[in-house]
């Protein structure tokens, strides 16, 4: 059965978080143009628009100053939009990706390119005045922009984190698969409907709804919600839930539901 309050602030007790698994990681090696980078890895330029990847400890860094659109490579390669400058670098294990329109001036650049990325990925996005709409990506996420929403769609692995974050817009997830769950934005809602159980979900919003559902068989968890001027709603929590399942939920202004589906 549901139990619903007003207004509570500290909810129920949880124990401190559990240490996320780690991610499968990527190790991303050069197209036969990778000869001309410096193998020492400090800031090597990268004319192509494609990495080869193999199963190792790389990791990608894509940065922009507009959105982004995430999809699934066809293969092992992460490509990227031909209407956008692409350039890349690397210091140590991590590859970035900067994008920008300035070969373009102006014209014919799109607010919102694609990058297409294979599965197992480890993947950190960090846009500014757009949004991120990710979609069929079997990988570890770290997604981050500024003014625009966060939309993800049947993405994320079981064993890897999802963190997903904006400032000023909402962030939605649907049929999505993670160990960790964090979603947080300051102005908008913050919807998540999980594939998989996860182990562990944090949700917060200032102004704003949060809104979790996990499977019909999910195990319990032990959950802390709480608003100053709105509900909270739960049928999830149970005081004998094994202590590494988390669920820390919280808004000022708006509703906090956890739920079954």
């Amino acid at each position: 059965m549901a139990v619903s309050m007003r207004g509570n602030r500290r909810g129920m007790m949880v124990m401190p978080p559990r240490r996320l698994l780690s991610p499968t990681l990527l190790l991303l090696l050069a197209l036969p143009f990778a000869s001309s980078c410096d193998d020492g890895g400090s800031d090597a330029a990268r004319a192509d628009n494609a990495l080869r990847a193999a199963a190792s400890g790389d990791e990608v860094l894509i940065s922009t100053d507009n959105g982004l659109r995430l999809r699934p490579a066809d293969g092992d390669h992460i490509t990227v939009d031909d209407r956008i400058d692409a350039h890349w670098s690397r210091h140590d294990d991590r590859w970035t990706l900067d994008l920008g329109c300035a070969d373009h001036d102006g014209h014919g650049c799109p607010r919102m390119p694609y990058v297409t990325i294979p599965d197992g990925a480890k993947v950190t996005v960090t846009a500014r005045n757009a949004g991120i709409d990710v979609v069929d990506v079997a990988a570890a996420l770290d997604v981050t922009t500024v003014n625009g929403d966060v939309t993800v769609t049947h993405s994320g692995q079981d064993d890897a984190p999802l963190r997903l974050s904006t400032r000023n817009g909402s962030v939605r997830a649907s049929s999505v698969e993670a160990d960790g769950l964090r979603a947080t934005t300051v102005n908008g809602d913050v919807v998540l409907q999980c594939a998989a159980a996860p182990t562990g979900v944090t949700a917060r919003t200032v102004n704003g709804s949060v809104d979790v559902t996990v499977p019909r068989d999910a195990p319990a968890y032990h959950v802390t919600m709480g608003t100053d001027n709105g509900r909270t709603t739960t049928d999830v929590h149970a005081q004998g839930a094994d202590r590494n399942r988390l669920m820390t939920l919280s808004t000022v202004n708006g509703d906090v539901t956890a739920r079954r589906d």
